[in-house]
């Protein structure tokens, strides 16, 4: 929304009546990671009009060579936050630009021209974001373990004792939530020890991945107040459940608000509508390359597993199909229908890279009336692999290098977020899983030094 000179002095004068000294403008890079400057209050208008100014080149993800213009960053001041730990400070995320012109290597920016094409068509996308956490300390050789010894539960999901020994940070992460007005509605111990997932109301996409972005700067802040690492890595431990980032997704109506996926008269049951199936039509069609964005690292994969290291199931999801309150699906609906779920997202997501491509898949197969087939209601893990493909279901990737592999190949992604975009995802992961290939692990010093 773009705002006259007037406006912009008003609000920089609501700010600086709530104590704002300084104001950050924070775009991310392609891992999702914010970047951007701080700027005196005095200014503020300045920086609403893009005067700062980056080089792309030194910064992961948004091209440009040494000789190249430099970036400028648009702060959205429909979203400011002032910092509850410093009060001095506003935040709000930003776009990059390009010579006055939207930056097409910005994520964000990417998200923006999604969301134009299904207005285009009546919608709007909503996105509730689950946000799981690990809360745990570094310890003197450097590696993180959990804070309390005596938390050792095989199976510590829901485990009270564990909640109430984190209280501290817990109830700072909640109130500053709902202080926000994000409205938390749920918070639990989770899977792993000391791991925790707080779950706050579904909005537009593009605040959800604000959010989701702000939420985990803030929960590191609070930990490391306490002395303590907050971590949403995907797999900190090998033998504990990984960390996910499930998305919740749903169109609307732009005109009346509607939920366009919702039907009560649903044949299969699961009370969606055809639009819904198609949009899941979509996903799956592309779920192999979308794989890389909602589960971007090397680390991602030790988490989607059947197993693994723990003595039960890990819920993660393999398989590229959709079922009802089925978490052995990649992608479920979740009684009472009306959205869908995609649950391989994980904990390193960047959210606009991966909202912007699930999105475009959706539309896709609303266009081209892709139908998923019928939905899988048992275990995926336990059956057959004969049964599985007379199904046509699919793994997902089972490494960063195959995930990548997937996206460079499927002609969608090019389309969705053009050439550059693109390669540079491709060149930035390819270069993660390179680097991660030729490390020598302690884990093969153990094994091989003396059987050879």
């Amino acid at each position: 929304m773009k705002r006259s000179q007037q406006q912009i002095a008003e609000i920089a004068q609501q700010l600086k009546q709530k104590g704002v000294e300084y104001c950050m403008g924070a775009y991310v890079d392609i891992h999702g990671v914010p970047k951007g400057k701080v700027v005196p209050i005095g200014h503020f208008s300045q920086m609403a009009a893009g005067s700062e100014r980056y080089t792309g080149y030194a910064l992961d993800g948004l091209g440009q060579l040494p000789n190249e213009d430099e970036l400028t960053s648009i702060p959205d001041l429909d979203h400011i936050i002032q910092l509850p730990w410093e009060p001095k400070i506003a935040w709000m995320p930003a776009d990059n630009a390009f010579k006055g012109e939207p930056y097409a290597l910005n994520t964000r920016v990417a998200l923006k021209n999604v969301l134009a094409q299904a207005g285009e068509m009546g919608f709007g996308f909503n996105l509730g974001i689950e946000c799981e956490i690990y809360l745990l300390k570094r310890d003197e050789d450097g590696g993180l373990s959990v804070p309390e010894k005596d938390n050792k539960l095989n199976k510590p999901c829901y485990d009270l004792r564990g909640f109430v020994d984190q209280f501290a940070w817990l109830d700072k992460v909640s109130g500053t939530i709902n202080d926000l007005g994000w409205d938390l509605y749920s918070l639990d111990h989770e899977d792993g020890n000391s791991q925790y997932e707080f779950d706050f109301n579904y909005a537009d996409a593009l605040t959800s991945c604000d959010r989701f972005i702000f939420f985990r700067f803030m929960a590191k802040h609070y930990a490391k107040e306490l002395g303590l690492v907050a971590t949403m890595m995907p797999k900190p431990f090998a033998n504990k459940t990984g960390t996910g980032a499930h998305f919740n997704m749903s169109l609307y109506d732009i005109n009346n608000g509607d939920n366009i996926f919702a039907s009560k008269d649903d044949p299969r049951g699961l009370g969606l509508s055809d639009t819904g199936y198609y949009f899941i039509g979509g996903l799956l069609k592309h779920g192999r390359a979308l794989c890389a964005a909602f589960a971007p690292t090397v680390n991602s994969y030790k988490r989607l597993v059947r197993q693994g290291a723990m003595n039960y199931f890990s819920w993660a999801p393999v398989f590229n199909s959709y079922g009802s309150n089925n978490r052995t699906n990649s992608v479920r609906v979740p009684a009472g229908g009306g959205r869908c779920e995609s649950r391989n997202a994980d904990g390193a997501v960047n959210p606009y890279l991966a909202a912007t491509l699930a999105l475009a898949a959706g539309l896709e197969g609303i266009r081209e009336k892709i139908d998923p087939r019928e939905p899988n209601e048992d275990n995926l893990y336990s059956i057959s692999e004969q049964e599985r493909r007379s199904r046509g279901i699919d793994f997902l990737p089972q490494n960063l290098l195959e995930a990548v592999e997937a996206f460079a190949a499927d002609p969608f992604i090019e389309a969705t977020l053009g050439t550059a975009l693109r390669d540079e995802f491709v060149k930035y992961k390819t270069q993660e899983w390179n680097s991660y290939h030729l490390h020598v692990s302690q884990w093969e010093i153990d094994q091989y030094s003396t059987i050879f």
